[in-house]
């Protein structure tokens, strides 16, 4: 999925600026998951994945997509699924460009 969406995304730009020659970096924290799409070999181990999830390896090939392995300190997706501790929570919500409002949340009337 994530691979579609970032193709698309590179179609849309390439539309509006006529060069986007590089490839688009996925990062991911599984190296097996990497080593696979890197791979096209049939391995025993990989025989359950059905051929029409072949679609990263065969974007990996055509150098439309580079993936990279990410160390799970850097997970900055995990602050939409885990419980994270307050300093990395912040130093996400920074990566991603959340600021914290200074204003109040609910609506009040001051006579």
């Amino acid at each position: 999925m994530a691979t579609q969406e970032c193709l698309w995304l590179k179609r849309l730009i390439r539309e509006m600026m006529s060069t986007l020659n590089h490839p688009i970096q996925i990062y991911c924290l599984s190296e097996s998951a990497i080593n696979i799409a890197r791979n096209l070999v049939f391995h025993a181990c990989t025989k359950h994945i059905e051929t029409h999830y072949c679609f990263v390896q065969e974007k990996v090939l055509t150098h439309d997509i580079e993936l990279l392995k990410i160390r799970t300190k850097k997970q900055v997706a995990d602050i939409f699924t885990k419980a994270l501790a307050k300093a990395k929570f912040e130093s996400f919500c920074e990566v991603l460009g959340v600021i914290n409002s200074k204003f109040p949340l609910r609506g009040s009337v001051k006579f």
